[in-house]
Formats: C-alpha cells, sequence, structure tokens
C-alpha cells in the first residue's frame, strides 16, 4: 500500500523538478500551472521526477505543526519523488492532499559551482600622511571581487530564499566591500608603515591585506565565500594642493635626513682614519722603543767584557798595595825577609791571574775581530697623515700589513728612491700584499681494490 492511501490517481502530466538557467546562484522552482496561487506554486505533484547536477544542491522548504523545516538534496541526483528513494517524504507524513498534490514544498536550487564577479569602485578620499596631518592626499580606489556559495546550510540562514535576489546581494556585497576598502586604505600609512606618496607601487600589499579582512566580513554577513580579491588601480590625484604640498616636505625632510646622514658616515670615517693613524702610530712608537732596548741590550753585552776588566784591574791594583806594605813589615826599615816571602807568593799570583785576565781579553777581542758584522738591512719611512714615520725594516711592514695598518696604497721611501711611491708599486714590498693561499682541498678516498678471484 502506498503513503497515501486514499489519494485519487494522478492526472495530467508530471513535473520535472529541475534548474535550467545557465548562470544562476539561488534559483526558485515553480510547477505548472498558475503562477501566483500560492499553493499551486509550491504544489509538489505524485510521481514527478527530480533532477539535480553536479555541483548544485536542491533546498525542499515545507511546513509542519512544529514550524517549518528544511531538506537538502545533494547533485547529482535523478530518480522520480516516491517514498522509497525520496527523504522528504518522511517528515511531511500525514500531510497529503486530495487529488494531484500530495504536499506542499518550496524547491530552490543553490549553484556550489558557480560564482559572481562584481566590481567595485571607492570614489575619491583624504588619505594622510600620520607625520604631516595637515596635507589629505585625494585617492580612488577600483578593483573586483569574485565570490561563490559553500556553506549552503550557513547562507540560507542569513537570507529569505523566498525573496532572495541576486542583484540586491551583489548590491550589499559591494557597499560592504567599499566601506571596508576606504577604511583600510585610510589607515594604511598609519597601521602598515605604508607611504602616501607610495601606495600606489604597494597595490599588491594592500590587495592582500584587504582580502584576509573582507575575506571574514562577507562569510560572517552573508554566507558567501571569498575566491579572489584584487585591487586594480589606487589613482592618487597628483596635480591635488594635499599631494604636492605634502611632496615637498618630504622631499625637504629626506634631503635633510640624506645630508645628515651623510655627515655622520663622513665624520665615522674620518673617526676610523684617525682612530688607525693612532694605533699605527702607536704600534710605531712601542717598535722604536723596543728596537731602542735592544740596541743598547747589545751594546750592554759587547761592553760587559770591559767592564769586569776594569773591575779585576781595581782588585788587583789594591792587592799590589796590600803587597807593597807586607815588604815593609817589622818597621825601622829594616827588610822583614817573611813579609818579603809573603809578597813574591801573592805577586807571582796576581801575575798568573793578569796573565789569565789579558789572555781571555784578547781572545774574546780576537773572536770579536773574527766574528762578521751584521747583514745591512733595508729600511723604509713611511707616510701617515701626512707626516714621515720610521724607518721600519720589512719585517715590521710586514706585521703593520698583517694589522690591517699598512696597505698597497701606503706611500714609502727609503735611501736611493727618487720620490715617495706607494707600497704596492714597490717590488719588494708588493709580496707583503699577495693573497693568502687557500688550504688544500681533501684527497678523495681511494676505493678499496677488489679481491682477486
Amino acid at each position: 500500500m502506498g503513503l497515501f492511501g486514499n489519494r485519487k490517481e494522478n492526472s495530467g502530466m508530471m513535473d520535472v523538478i529541475r534548474c535550467d538557467e545557465p548562470e544562476y546562484l539561488v534559483w526558485k522552482w515553480r510547477p505548472s500551472g498558475e503562477a501566483n496561487s500560492t499553493k499551486r506554486e509550491n504544489a509538489i505533484r505524485w510521481g514527478s521526477s527530480l533532477r539535480v547536477k553536479d555541483g548544485e544542491v536542491a533546498v525542499f522548504v515545507y511546513t509542519q505543526k512544529d514550524g517549518t523545516c528544511q531538506d537538502f538534496i545533494m547533485g547529482p541526483h535523478d530518480d522520480i519523488i516516491k517514498t522509497a528513494n525520496f527523504p522528504v517524504l518522511s517528515g511531511i507524513i500525514g500531510l497529503a492532499y486530495n487529488g494531484d498534490t500530495p504536499f506542499q514544498a518550496e524547491v530552490y536550487f543553490i549553484n556550489l559551482a558557480g560564482v559572481v564577479q562584481i566590481k567595485f569602485g571607492v570614489p575619491y578620499f583624504d588619505v594622510y600622511d600620520p607625520r604631516f596631518m595637515d596635507f589629505g592626499v585625494p585617492m580612488a580606489v577600483r578593483g573586483t571581487l569574485t565570490f561563490n556559495i559553500t556553506d549552503y546550510q550557513d547562507f540560507i540562514k542569513k537570507h529569505r530564499l523566498i525573496n532572495f535576489d541576486i542583484e540586491e546581494l551583489e548590491q550589499q556585497i559591494k557597499s560592504a566591500v567599499i566601506k571596508r576598502v576606504k577604511s583600510i586604505v585610510a589607515n594604511a600609512p598609519c597601521d602598515y608603515q605604508i607611504p602616501v606618496l607610495q601606495i600606489e607601487r604597494r597595490i599588491a600589499d594592500i590587495s592582500d591585506i584587504i582580502q584576509e579582512k573582507i575575506k571574514a566580513d562577507l562569510a560572517d554577513d552573508f554566507g558567501v565565500t571569498v575566491k579572489r580579491f584584487d585591487v586594480g588601480t589606487i589613482d592618487v590625484d597628483k596635480e591635488s594642493e594635499g599631494y604636492l604640498e605634502l611632496r615637498r616636505v618630504t622631499a625637504a625632510q629626506q634631503e635633510k635626513t640624506i645630508t645628515a646622514q651623510t655627515d655622520v658616515n663622513i665624520q665615522n670615517l674620518q673617526d676610523t682614519q684617525r682612530i688607525n693613524a693612532q694605533n699605527m702610530e702607536e704600534s710605531l712608537r712601542i717598535q722604536r722603543e723596543e728596537m731602542q732596548r735592544a740596541q743598547r741590550l747589545q751594546t750592554e753585552t759587547n761592553f760587559m767584557g770591559a767592564h769586569a776588566l776594569d773591575q779585576q784591574t781595581e782588585v788587583m791594583r789594591a792587592g799590589m798595595q796590600s803587597l807593597g806594605n807586607m815588604s815593609n813589615m817589622g818597621g825601622g826599615g829594616n827588610m822583614n825577609p817573611a813579609g818579603m816571602m809573603t809578597g813574591m807568593m801573592m805577586g807571582g799570583a796576581l801575575g798568573n791571574q793578569m796573565a789569565g785576565m789579558m789572555n781571555q781579553m784578547g781572545g774574546n777581542m780576537q773572536q770579536t775581530m773574527n766574528t762578521p758584522p751584521p747583514m745591512p738591512t733595508t729600511q723604509y719611512f713611511v707616510a701617515v697623515n701626512g707626516q714621515q714615520s720610521g724607518p721600519f725594516t720589512i719585517p715590521q711592514l710586514q706585521q703593520f700589513a698583517q694589522m690591517g695598518q699598512f696597505t698597497a696604497q701606503t706611500l714609502v721611501w727609503k735611501q736611493g728612491m727618487a720620490g715617495w711611491e706607494a707600497a704596492g708599486n714597490v717590488a719588494e714590498l708588493a709580496q707583503l700584499f699577495a693573497p693568502v693561499m687557500p688550504p688544500m682541498p681533501p684527497v678523495p678516498p681511494v676505493p678499496p681494490t677488489p679481491p682477486a678471484l
């Protein structure tokens, strides 16, 4: 037995519930027959078929005792409306009508695959640089917005489908977009540090910022999903008084900033040069003191033997005097044999000691005479801040070069040169600035020799 046991047999053509519109977002189906009768307009004939294409959803809106209900049929779907295969019938049992109208329901088709693109334009409004609030620059914004419906249940909650008008929806969305775009562009210099005079060059950044805000706005307020948002142009009125004044004051400020930065850079360079010159001068002073100290030590070493001989001579002179006194011991001018013997013994010892000292000194002198003089060293004078320093040996200059205080452009001079010359142009100094040889690359491991078969 069927769902409606006492219904009359259907008469006439059955309806095919489907949407054949080429472009739509929301479309209401109406059965054949009278178009302005609420009862006839919403009548679903028993035995009619429902066809829902892929990317569509059919929404059945009907009334029960506990209020308005909705059922959704996702595409693709193509079948005859009957109890066994039509879920909505389980919710309207007992609401059957006699004749060919078993139940009343509004049917809407929502296009989930289609997109809607609208163009928007924001008329001229003033944008201010937060540093110069007296100069407003007029600008206009134009672009496009593309959206669709993905959460159809949320969309239905936010709109009355029976009174749905796509043009009205587009106008509402366009108004919301214009309001949001104007707000973001007007506050971009302050909120996102985008200079007013460079705002045209930052269209991509501004477009991304607006898109994030617009997505949330349209989802919350209209139940639609933003597919793409593009700011096409930001038209700045470059003939306006505000633009010209802002350009003038920012140019003057930029010039002052560049001048101040240049002065700072020059001062830093001068300070660096001064510090380097002081460091080099101090290094040169230390080198000179070390050289003088070494020379003094060498001189003291060379004369140490003569000094020791002088000291020993004084000792022997004192001994000779004591010997004379001993020979006169006994008084009265009489010879003292014991004193004489003692004096002869001490005289022999002193004579032997004197002979040894003379022989040692002669040997030292002979050794000194046989030692060749030190090799002559090449020394250069160096120009430091317009003043002459030095002379310095090549090893000393090499140390300065390693410390960065002596470069190929430093002027040098030595005996025999016609004039001052850059160190890099002097053959024996040019090698001090040669690049350091890089380390050898690692040797790849030798593969093992396979065992003999």
